[in-house]
């Protein structure tokens, strides 16, 4: 099992310094908008993740006229203590575990997995296909170190030649040379994020399925589609016969970095025929099977991170999804909202007992009780 026990935050976003002890399963975080409730989830995310859920800015993350933050969590993983500390001073980031610094922060991802399930998380429907890419390596990530490395070192390939391009355009000079060099190494790494992406999504697909029709209580059918020029031909030969092309556009145009995931409701694009409720049952039935396969990998159920759920379900929707993370098959679940006498409310049918925090003012926690009481 995988629990948080404390969190302390110092000039993180809105939090000048303050800690949380965390005693439940549940743990529900109220207050008043503005006060800080996604803030602390995001410290959380922060802690498995080396950065935040919601910007890629560490600027963005540091408390207004500071010059920097620290995050420190204590946690237990399969019985064992382990503590957290990420720190930022002077633009400088440190990440260790159990007082050993990392040389290379992507070392920690996939060891301590969490589950984000945010507003923002529209954007993977109605947004560009980045959004997409964006999501699914998260979560291929947390499961396959070896995925992580070829993606880091691809990207940096990628930079390069397009480096190369660029400046190809400017001195007028031949570089064939070197750019059969990125080719077979862009070749090298980006087949296998390639053959990942494809072999996953095949067997993802039925579990977002049976998730979608339970949240939604009903049967549509839905699907995912993967678009990735690799289908199409041997990835070197693509890249050479694309060669001018992309000397003249000065970037690279075919690869994995321009892969698409096409959402489908009953064979037609959710992004423009579906409702906002089927939209957002989807993102739940995704979120959800994603949570669902990294617990089987690990072996353990991974951190789940609800933001502001009751706004975005209806009541069946949301007594479904409470039925479901309250079960002994979920973890520790964080969940936030705005109203207390809600999130008890909402967990009084359950045997589950929640533990209720506020933030703003004070920061205190409110009370700590059995729903079922």
């Amino acid at each position: 099992m995988l629990y948080i026990n404390k969190i302390s935050l110092v000039q993180f976003k809105n939090y000048t310094q303050e800690t949380f002890s965390f005693r439940h399963r549940i743990v529900g975080i109220t207050g008043r908008n503005g006060a800080g409730k996604t803030n602390l989830l995001d410290a959380i995310y922060y802690l498995c993740f080396t950065r935040s859920y919601f910007t890629s800015s560490e600027s963005q993350n540091t408390q207004y006229q500071t010059n920097g933050f620290r995050l420190e969590g204590y946690l237990e993983k399969n019985s064992q203590p382990e503590k957290i500390i990420c720190t930022l001073k002077d633009g400088k980031k440190e990440i260790s575990l159990n007082e050993d610094k990392y040389d290379r922060f992507s070392r920690h991802i996939g060891q301590f997995p969490a589950v984000m399930i945010a507003p923002d998380d529209a954007e993977i429907i109605l947004g560009g296909s980045e959004e997409r890419r964006k999501w699914l390596d998260s979560l291929l990530s947390q499961l396959y170190p070896d995925y992580l490395d070829h993606l880091i070192i691809y990207q940096k390939i990628l930079l390069q030649r397009n480096t190369l391009l660029k400046n190809m355009a400017t001195t007028g000079q031949n570089q064939d040379g070197l750019l059969d060099v990125f080719d077979l190494q862009l070749a090298m790494h980006g087949v296998p994020v390639y053959e990942t992406r494809k072999a996953f999504l095949q067997n993802f697909i039925p579990k977002v399925q049976e998730l979608y029709d339970y949240i939604s209580g009903t049967h549509e059918v839905v699907n995912i589609q993967y678009q990735c020029t690799l289908q199409e031909e041997d990835y070197a030969l693509q890249l050479h016969q694309a060669r001018y092309r992309d000397m003249q556009l000065q970037r690279t145009t075919t690869g994995i970095h321009r892969d698409d995931l096409l959402f489908l409701l009953d064979d037609h694009l959710m992004k423009t025929s579906a409702s906002q409720g089927q939209r957002k049952s989807f993102l739940f039935a995704l979120k959800l099977a994603q949570f669902e396969v990294i617990r089987q990998n690990k072996k353990f159920p991974p951190l789940l991170l609800l933001d502001d759920v009751f706004e975005k379900l209806d009541q069946e929707r949301v007594t479904r999804l409470i039925t479901l993370v309250a079960s002994n098959n979920y973890g520790q679940v964080f969940i936030t909202d705005t109203h207390a006498d809600r999130l008890q409310q909402a967990f009084a049918g359950t045997t589950a007992e929640i533990q209720l925090i506020e933030v703003g003012g004070l920061a205190k926690e409110q009370s700590s009780k059995a729903a079922k009481e």
